[in-house]
């Protein structure tokens, strides 16, 4: 069974296009994928060709990142991703607004599954504190979630 996985002969288009076939991908995380088989100049050309095609979008690529991690992790884990894949700063700021939004919905539900109850101590009550703020949620979500604030 032969897989469509980018071979020693293939070349950067082919290579990026195979990539960008799979999933979506940052210019930054893509060129870091490419560097090893074509030069720094031509990598950033096909990257500049790609974007121009609208086959490479960071926008596109920070939507799919916050759809994929909508329904289990928080708004500050979403952030610290996108750095750490060399999106710019203004689109880490728009998705972090469009988390931010379903942020306690999400941690909610995401509490629920996990504990489903109020803590029974402080020890039970830093537990799911720590849970909550490890799955990148805002403090002020957790506290809300946590101690059981309802209000919106």
């Amino acid at each position: 069974m032969a897989r469509n996985k980018p071979g020693p002969t293939t070349g950067l288009r082919e290579r990026a296009l195979q990539l960008l076939a799979r999933r979506e991908h940052s210019r930054a995380e893509l060129a870091r994928k490419l560097a090893p088989h074509g030069e720094a100049e031509a990598v950033a050309a096909l990257l500049d060709d790609l974007e121009r095609r609208h086959q490479l979008s960071d926008a596109r690529y920070a939507e799919a990142l916050r759809h994929a991690r909508s329904g289990k992790y928080g708004s500050r884990r979403l952030a610290q991703e996108l750095k750490e894949k060399g999106v710019s700063d203004a689109l880490v700021s728009v998705a972090l607004r469009e988390a931010g939004e379903a942020d306690l919905a999400t941690a909610r539900a995401v509490w629920a599954r996990k504990f489903g109850h109020p803590p029974a101590d402080a020890r039970d009550r830093a537990r799911q504190y720590r849970f909550l703020l490890a799955r990148g949620f805002p403090a002020e979500v957790v506290r809300r979630v946590v101690g059981g604030s309802d209000e919106d």
